[in-house]
């Protein structure tokens, strides 16, 4: 029971730091990509997007929840907004018209998130620990912040005039200039954070806009503050602050921090500061409520209390919520309820997934379920009553013993490969794709059909064998030296697996955002992990047959597995990774079996899961590698073992990349300009290493000149014998058209580059 402390006390209120923005039915993604094409106008865009902003707002009123949020909303990043926002946009996309129209307006913003001939995009890369992925800004010396846009203003009207007062959202500037990136002309030891107080002006301009509109809160999101860089840069959160907080023409400030407990320091600076509100994630771990005791509470403060998950879609346990809530009482002088982050991370409704198992389908949560949970929690603290009438619903246990009796019995050597490994390279920089390859919109409504059951088995059978003759014969004209199957049997690379898997649950209409118009339906971790039967053999083996060259069979791995899903909470996320990873090693040795020498297993989400903080590293970083080695330590030693790894910053986790033993790891290179190439030659990395040198998330296709320049790089610090030529990533988001194209500029400046080598005596490699 939760009672409210004697005395007057604002009543409870309930909030969330934002909503999905991709709509129930991914209208916002159908909407780009028609734009995209030229298929609809800007006019149109922009009505569907504002549609689904009102949209949002209905839904959260209609769940209970007291403060609205706007300027959640974004037709891409609201990282890349916030760029636009203060004119922080690199010269190679600025715009020629002099007074650009909403159609120019667009071109540039896009250009800046998929590139446009003769301008690459910016960098992106992932935000924080998450699966979803933001657009790097790119500062310099010559960068002058100011205001620009009135997108915070103008959809906070727009929400005013359908009957919504609401509390824009901003990205805090801390945090902005964090993450972002020197441009490639600034000197090696210039900061972005040169440029704090310019941006503060900005600010200060935008705030007292927004006040005029008559807002009465704006947030400032600064999750920065939950990492060691942000715990260490309390003096200039300090000045941001105190710099923000004596305006007198601004909105009161919440200055809202998640994906982690900020810390003691932090915490005392912005309870000193003027600001009127603080955000803390309670829900990540446990150190939030310590850092709350440590400086004696916010007093006047208002606390916005994030105890629902943003991040995973397990019902709360509202008996325990209130009671942790209750303990905060004493703590603040006025609580808010929110959720831990923003619920952008989540599915939009679990009303619609009717398919669901009922046992299961009861303990979970997705965003419009959370928001009644705070506005559930607000009402149960204000009115300070028990919690009967609360189900605190579990996620279902399934325990299968003979898979734990597997795992006990496997000792150490499980994990170790024998050191003479791999396939020799008859060549120089060997050329290969990621795994996947377009899919057509006739093979997408094929494979709907085949799960409706209006496609016969043996019928949908024949068109993948034929979609794989296509690729397979594809390669071979432009000359690939390793092959793919192309995929197309694949909806998504963890969804397929996961389908096969006893232990994990699929949705129907379960998006989430990944990045742009990209979504992907993360799959439900609820037990016991185990393969029923092979899952990817049969396609493999029919594409090695089709071909003398060698074929790479395709798997997801461990970690990813579980960065990509929704996974169960009851047990330690490494002990769950070894289930996955054990029935990933009995498909390895059924691929190894049928003969197959090359076998990737993606990592993908590798440095996605590395957590916020050094001290936690190095125990994710056992079991991570852990979990891949036990996957992949039962080949033989001629059998060549890849894996992949997406956009994110590697530096990190080199160390981890290397005790992953794989004999070939493949990476994003292409935005990120081949550094991580140079930081690996520079540890002396002794493995093979691909690193991406054509950007997929990108219409635009490089120039055989673009690539030759990148691989000229590349082998400038690694032996070229260890250098393999790959795309960032799989292709099946792109085009035939435009993947062929890159593909074939690939192969022919792989083959420049291995004249040159050819003609030119060894040298010893840089280390």
């Amino acid at each position: 029971m939760t009672t409210t402390p004697t005395g007057p006390r604002p009543p409870v209120r309930s909030t969330v730091h934002g909503y999905p923005r991709i709509g129930p039915r991914r209208e916002l993604k159908r909407a780009c990509e028609s734009y995209w094409k030229g298929a609809t106008s800007a006019h149109e865009l922009d009505t569907v997007a504002s549609g689904l902003r009102t949209g949002v707002l209905a839904q959260l009123r209609e769940a209970g929840v007291d403060d609205l949020p706007s300027h959640t909303f974004s037709l891409y990043d609201h990282v890349l907004d916030t760029a636009v926002l203060f004119d922080l946009v690199p010269s190679r996309f600025a715009s020629p018209a002099a007074a650009a129209d909403r159609d120019e307006e667009l071109r540039r913003y896009f250009a800046m998130a998929r590139g446009d001939q003769g301008a690459p995009p910016l960098e992106m890369t992932k935000w924080f620990d998450t699966n979803y992925h933001y657009l790097v800004p790119e500062l310099s010396p010559s960068t002058r912040p100011r205001l620009v846009g009135d997108t915070p203003v103008a959809e906070f009207r727009e929400a005013a005039a359908a009957g919504f007062h609401t509390r824009p959202v901003l990205l805090g500037p801390l945090t902005f200039l964090m993450l972002a990136k020197a441009a490639d002309d600034a000197p090696d030891d210039w900061d972005p954070l040169t440029l704090l107080d310019q941006l503060l002006d900005a600010y200060a301009r935008l705030l007292a806009e927004l006040r005029s509109a008559g807002a009465t809160e704006v947030q400032l999101d600064e999750p920065i503050l939950a990492t060691d860089a942000g715990r260490a840069a309390t003096g200039r959160l300090e000045h941001v602050y105190q710099r923000l907080g004596v305006l007198t023409e601004r909105p009161a400030l919440l200055v809202s921090t998640y994906f982690g407990s900020i810390g003691a320091p932090a915490l005392r600076v912005l309870k000193e500061s003027p600001v009127e509100a603080v955000g803390l994630d309670l829900v990540t771990d446990d150190e939030a409520v310590d850092d709350l005791v440590q400086v004696s509470g916010l007093g006047s403060t208002r606390l916005v209390a994030g105890i629902v998950d943003g991040r995973n879609v397990w019902r709360t346990d509202v008996r325990a919520a209130a009671a942790t809530l209750g303990t905060l009482l004493a703590l603040a002088d006025d609580i808010t309820v929110s959720t831990s982050c923003s619920l952008l991370h989540v599915p939009i409704d679990l009303d619609a997934e009717t398919a669901l198992p009922p046992e299961l389908r009861g303990a979970l949560a997705f965003a419009k379920q959370k928001a009644e949970e705070t506005a559930l929690l607000a009402r149960v603290l204000s009115d300070g009553g028990e919690v009967d009438d609360v189900s605190a619903t579990r996620p279902p246990s399934f325990t299968d013993a003979r898979v734990r009796a597997r795992l006990d019995a496997l000792g150490p050597q499980a994990e170790r490969r024998t050191k003479v490994r791999g396939l020799p390279t008859d060549t120089p920089l060997t050329t290969t794709t990621i795994g996947s390859f377009p899919q057509t919109p006739d093979l997408r409504r094929a494979r709907a059909a085949h799960r409706r059951g209006e496609l016969p088995d043996q019928d949908y059978t024949k068109l993948l064998r034929e979609e794989i003759d296509r690729v397979i014969a594809l390669q071979e004209d432009i000359g690939l030296d390793v092959l793919v199957h192309g995929e197309p049997e694949r909806n998504d690379m963890v969804q397929y697996f996961a389908e096969q898997l006893r232990g994990y649950a699929t949705t129907e209409y379960g998006w989430v955002q990944s990045y742009g118009s990209r979504c992907v339906r993360p799959p439900i971790l609820y037990g016991d992990v185990s393969r029923p039967a092979p899952m990817t053999v049969e396609w493999i083996t029919y594409a090695q047959g089709r071909t003398d060259k060698p074929v790479k069979g395709m798997l997801t791995g461990p970690v990813t597995m579980l960065a990509w899903s929704f996974v169960r909470t009851d047990q330690p996320l490494g002990e769950t990774a070894r289930q996955v990873a054990l029935a990933l090693r009995d498909e390895v040795a059924d691929l190894e079996r049928a003969g197959i020498r090359h076998i990737q297993v993606d990592e993908a989400a590798l440095r996605e899961l590395l957590p916020l903080r050094r001290e936690r590293h190095q125990d994710y970083l056992d079991w991570a590698v852990g979990s891949f080695r036990l996957a992949t330590g039962g080949v033989a030693p001629t059998t060549t073992v890849h894996t992949h790894m997406c956009y994110s910053e590697f530096g990190l986790i080199v160390d981890g990349i290397e005790a992953l033993d794989a004999d070939v790891t493949s990476v994003e290179a292409a935005r990120s300009r081949m550094e991580l190439v140079a930081d690996l030659g520079r540890r002396g990395y002794r493995r093979g290493i691909g690193p991406g040198v054509y950007d997929i998330h990108s219409p635009r296709v490089p120039t055989v000149e673009e690539i030759e320049e990148s691989l000229r790089l590349a082998v400038a610090h690694i032996d070229a014998h260890k250098l393999w030529v790959n795309p960032d990533c799989g292709l099946k988001t792109r085009r035939y058209a435009e993947a062929e194209q890159a593909l074939r500029n690939m192969v022919e400046a792989a083959r420049r580059v291995r004249a040159d080598l050819d003609a030119t005596p060894p040298q010893a490699e840089t280390t």
